[in-house]
């Protein structure tokens, strides 16, 4: 049950994240000459940041099985984002799209160790 309470802490990390940055995208988008197309690899760089962070904060949360909670937090984020295309836009993955989403799975792991270890490392002082 903590795993899973933590990976519900992870995911509002990432939903946060995600609506702080498409907060900045849209002003910049309106606000500047920038294209859509010019933001593409910024897109990209918050979300590899927004599924980091999620990772961290479930691993902060978990305290444990840094792993099975960070690939839970991304595979979460993947299957939704799956659904949204196969259901909503009936398009699937494409290669880049799924070596994207490996790279959110690699990035949510490292977050959910490295957040593992600073909470035993709080733990280890008291």
């Amino acid at each position: 049950m903590k795993t899973l309470v933590s990976v519900l802490y992870g995911w509002v990390g990432v939903v946060v994240v995600m609506l702080l940055a498409s907060v900045v995208l849209t002003l910049l988008l309106r606000f500047t000459s920038l294209g859509e197309s010019t933001l593409k690899m910024a897109t990209l760089f918050i979300s590899f940041i927004a599924l980091f962070t999620g990772g961290l904060i479930a691993g902060l949360k978990a305290k444990h099985k840094g792993i099975l909670v960070g690939s839970i937090t991304s595979l979460l984020f993947t299957f939704i984002v799956f659904c949204y295309r196969f259901l909503g836009l009936h398009l699937g993955f494409s290669v880049v799209e799924l070596v994207n989403h490996i790279a959110y799975l690699l990035l949510a792991i490292i977050g959910a160790i490295i957040g593992v270890n600073l909470s035993s490392g709080e733990e280890s002082v008291d």
